[in-house]
């Protein structure tokens, strides 16, 4: 018995009546949706002692083009082996780059599916949110975020990723692994990256992290004089470059550059497996070649076609101002203190001496320590920023109370005033 679908058995009773005259041709292909030439078609291949005329002739044949079971088989073996944890769209480029098997994405799934092999993927539901147009220029707006993660998946240790994206186009304009936690120095060596190469954006879109802002409710009397909070030291630095910071509120505000990781999460993660990625380095070096990738296949052309990233001035000093900058008071013997270190300061020219004045200490990137009196450099030496990390120890807690010292009285300009509290 010929089993016939309910577009075939329809299209027997159009063509029958057609055939006996009772329906013409145009009204037979506005019936079946067909052209009128086609209806002539079907009517000379019509037998009314047969149904085999209206099925097609490849009915119970395989395709020429269909996967084979060999390859199903090496398919499945790749996918639970070599690439295992691919996203369906991963794996798809892999077997197409690597394996030299150039198969659809939808292909894969099928197949994935049928197997029982789901996606790492979860689909959540989406909610509803306004949307914020991106910048239209290359450089008008640059985003900025940290991702704490198992990158190596227990194969070494935890690392985080900090970086910038461009806002118009996409592109990741640098990205590092770093061992420490989100960090001001994390972000400061980022940030050298992105103003050595393409350039200083306008705006920076950020977080409201300690790192960027003060978040605290101390004020210090210069401050209180001053109407406002002393910047951190990326904030401060942000201040010299001329970026204009924008604070997100939301993570869902900064959505580009959390897409970004997501997407690093994923694929960056089965990357850096393939390559067997045990270190700092080696993953430093896998995320070179993926941010290449990356930009090179998912950044878009800005709609408008003007290139904002500005250059350094001339004789700017990035690594002073791309550095932990702190004052300090020259003590009598010419003696300055950064954290557990003592640092003697030389004389000036003339052994002359400077006690009591204020210099500027810049711990550079590159672990060099610069004293700077005004914009003379008074001493240069190594110092490894993680060294100055490690803090002093506290004191020991004195079995004595301390006794209570008689409070200070400061006038506008800082200085003690003669008459004290009695």
């Amino acid at each position: 018995m010929v089993t016939m679908s309910q577009k075939e058995f329809q299209r027997v009773k159009v063509i029958e009546n057609a055939a006996g005259g009772r329906l013409s041709v145009r009204e037979a292909s506005r019936l079946l949706q067909l052209s009128e030439r086609q209806v002539q078609r079907l009517k000379r291949r019509y037998q009314p002692d047969s149904l085999d005329w209206v099925q097609h002739g490849n009915r119970g044949r395989s395709t020429p083009w269909a996967v084979s079971i060999p390859q199903k088989q090496l398919i499945l073996t790749l996918a639970r082996g070599k690439y295992q944890g691919f996203n369906d769209s991963h794996f798809t480029e892999k077997l197409r780059a690597e394996e030299n098997l150039c198969l659809s994405r939808e292909t894969v799934r099928r197949l994935l599916r049928a197997a029982k092999l789901p996606s790492p993927q979860k689909r959540r539901p989406r909610q509803y949110r306004s949307r914020r147009l991106p910048r239209p220029r290359f450089g008008m707006m640059a985003l900025t975020d940290a991702s704490r993660h198992d990158w190596l998946q227990g194969r070494g240790p935890q690392l985080t990723l900090i970086g910038f994206q461009d806002d118009a186009t996409g592109q990741i304009l640098s990205a590092h692994f770093q061992l420490e936690a989100e960090n001001t120095l994390g972000y400061l060596r980022a940030l050298h990256a992105m103003v050595t190469a393409p350039g200083i954006p306008l705006s920076l879109y950020r977080d409201r992290h300690s790192i960027f802002q003060r978040n605290d409710a101390h004020w210090t009397l210069a401050e209180q004089l001053a109407g406002k909070q002393s910047p951190t030291q990326l904030g401060r630095a942000l201040e010299e470059l001329g970026i204009q910071q924008i604070p997100a509120y939301s993570p869902q505000a900064k959505g580009r550059i959390e897409r970004v990781w997501r997407t690093c999460q994923d694929r960056l993660v089965s990357e850096l497996r393939l390559a067997g990625a045990t270190t700092l380095a080696q993953a430093n070096a896998v995320l070179a070649r993926f941010c290449a990738d990356y930009n090179r296949r998912f950044a878009r052309p800005p709609a408008d076609a003007t290139r904002d990233f500005r250059s350094l001035p001339r004789r700017f000093d990035l690594d002073r101002c791309l550095s932990l900058r702190y004052q300090r008071v020259v003590s009598p013997d010419h003696v300055i203190t950064l954290g557990a270190h003592a640092i003697a300061l030389p004389p000036l020219t003339a052994k002359r001496g400077y006690a009591g004045e204020t210099v500027d200490l810049s711990h550079q990137l590159d672990g060099t320590l610069r004293v700077y009196r005004g914009d003379s450099l008074l001493l240069a030496q190594p110092l490894p920023l993680a060294e100055y990390a490690a803090r002093r120890p506290a004191p020991r807690a004195s079995a004595h109370k301390p006794k209570s010292k008689m409070p200070r009285i400061y006038n506008l300009s800082g200085r003690p005033a003669l008459a004290a509290v009695t």
